[in-house]
């Protein structure tokens, strides 16, 4: 199988050399561009598995860049270049949607072992949802192949990772999960991640999914441990 193409959104050319050129040696094709503009048409044109985004852009900064791809193109990986001193920034990208964070500077057997991993976890994602699966929850229907929620009947439209989750709670309802379990079942073991990335994430999930969010029927929190699923048709 081809290795998948993958887009370069950095305006630093040494840096751009260098991530293309180890992206490359991994077999993949390689885009680059330094403009967050561009940067974003490429990317909603569904052609790329993967984003290496800078954080920093002259024209549409990554943040905006990331909020707007997920908005329209949630499939798609976003792995984010970040100074390696600025924590807040880290835990904005998590929680827009980024789906890991490199620090500059890196390594470039990091950056290739980081990109490997958010690679790999999707393709055994996609082995595992090979065979038909419906999860139906109250007014939620979770079909786990081709990756779409439908409540009442409707489409809802939902981040990779706000998928994954989702998943995981339908197939356990009733267990409480910590949100460190989370990021290890979900981000992946070793990710180095933050705990309230997963708040983030559940709260905006729980916008999608719940009819009154303050008041939730679905996913709910233990307090002072983390978050268990409720099957209401249970």
């Amino acid at each position: 199988m081809a290795a998948e193409p993958l887009l370069v959104v950095e305006d630093d050319r040494d840096i751009a050399r260098v991530v293309e050129l180890n992206l490359t040696d991994l077999g993949h094709e390689v885009v680059w561009t330094p403009s967050g503009e561009e940067g974003l048409e490429l990317a909603l044109s569904g052609r790329f598995a993967l984003v290496v985004l800078d954080l920093m852009l002259p024209d549409l900064d990554g943040l905006e860049l990331c909020r707007a791809l997920r908005s329209r193109r949630p499939e798609v990986l976003v792995l984010m270049l970040t100074a390696r001193s600025s924590e807040v920034d880290r835990v904005v990208g998590l929680e827009l949607g980024a789906d890991d964070y490199l620090g500059k500077p890196f390594g470039v057997r990091e950056l290739q072992a980081r990109v490997k991993a958010l690679l790999r976890r999707r393709r055994d994602a996609a082995t595992a949802e090979r065979s038909p699966e419906t999860l139906t929850k109250g007014e939620l229907d979770i079909d786990v192949r081709a990756r779409e929620v439908r409540l009442a009947g409707e489409i809802v439209h939902l981040t990779a990772r706000e998928f994954d989750l989702l998943v995981q709670f339908a197939r356990n309802p009733g267990r409480v999960y910590s949100r460190a379990q989370l990021l290890d079942l979900v981000w992946g073991q070793g990710f180095d991640g933050f705990e309230h990335t997963v708040n983030s994430h559940i709260n905006r999930l729980r916008g999608k999914i719940e009819p009154d969010p303050a008041q939730p029927r679905y996913i709910h929190t233990v307090w002072g441990v983390g978050y268990k699923f409720v099957d209401p048709g249970a």
